[in-house]
């Protein structure tokens, strides 16, 4: 890699999805989106109708490209999260990344918590390649059930991650947002003590067009609850950015309610490259762009310490 002079402040990324160049090695299996499939935030790469932002993607970043970027941008180290929609449940080219460049990837895996193979794997992934975290995702049904995330299936993985101390993360792809499913993650929490839960995107509050939101940005009362519990991380995104730009939200303010309502050492930044539009410099300036009502004690925990601290590859062991 060539050498770079910056002045960025160090930083470490929550949410990166690797795609590699080599097909061949790594073929991928892209899912295919039905006409009734679960909304997709404004900016996201495959979101019907557009709305990629002012430069959509065109990059693929591949892990040898992605170590350049890192460098040119100052991120110390990075949270390789699978990418479900390009590789479904094969995570070879993350754990290769990882296993490659130990130092700087660090592998959460996208499994089926409702096979029964799961929880062997999980324990096979921690062992043999320093697995960092399992990442779960899935919508409610109609009766508010999310049998993907706490069905006795599902629990018998979670408690692979509470032996060993590991990552759950965790998103809820449903319209209305993530704030419904909180009393189950909480739950959860408290029933897995050792897990760090981590959720993507600020749990996605519920952004409705046209409606104001308040002074709360959709950060409302349920999400106050999330406060309290100690093992609860979340991150805050390229695609939080994007709902502030389409939605016309102060980003700034919003990072500023999320960082009051949870603590910088309990929030973290993603750039979600891989799947949000623009280039990776870019999303690096727009979240420093968003971080100007912070701290310099909360801007040194929400871009590096608490991800650095969180995703610990083979868990944390009590």
């Amino acid at each position: 890699m060539t050498t770079t002079t910056h002045a960025r402040p160090v930083l470490f990324d929550s949410h990166a999805h690797l795609v590699a160049d080599d097909q061949v090695r790594y073929p991928r299996n892209p899912m295919q989106r039905s006409p009734d499939a679960p909304y997709r935030h404004p900016g996201v790469i495959g979101k019907p109708g557009g709305h990629h932002g002012p430069n959509p993607i065109n990059e693929i970043p591949d892990a040898s490209r992605m170590l350049q970027w890192m460098k040119d941008e100052n991120v110390s180290g990075m949270v390789a999260v699978q990418k479900r929609m390009t590789y479904r449940y094969d995570n070879s080219y993350i754990l290769d990344s990882s296993d490659t460049y130990p130092d700087l990837f660090s592998a959460v895996v996208i499994l089926d918590a409702e096979d029964d193979a799961t929880p062997a794997l999980v324990r096979h992934q921690i062992k043999n390649h320093g697995l960092a975290g399992l990442r779960l995702f899935g919508a409610r049904k109609p009766d508010g059930s999310m049998p993907w995330l706490n069905s006795p299936a599902a629990l018998k993985t979670w408690d692979v991650l509470q032996e060993f101390g590991l990552v759950m993360d965790i998103e809820v792809l449903s319209q209305g947002g993530g704030g419904p499913s909180i009393p189950a993650i909480i739950e959860l929490a408290r029933q897995y003590p050792a897990v760090r839960i981590v959720l993507d995107h600020l749990l996605e509050p519920e952004v409705e067009e046209g409606e104001p939101m308040g002074d709360h940005f959709g950060l409302d009362a349920r999400y106050q609850t999330l406060s309290g519990e100690k093992n609860i991380f979340l991150k805050f995104t390229s695609i939080n950015l994007d709902i502030c730009r389409e939605e016309g939200l102060p980003a700034d303010k919003v990072l500023r309610r999320a960082v009051d309502m949870f603590g910088a050492d309990h929030l973290m930044w993603g750039s979600d490259i891989g799947t949000s539009s623009g280039t990776y410099k870019e999303m690096v300036q727009r979240f420093l762009d968003s971080a100007v009502l912070l701290t310099e004690q909360e801007k040194r925990a929400v871009f590096h310490d608490t991800a650095k601290a969180v995703f610990v590859k083979g868990g944390i062991k009590a």
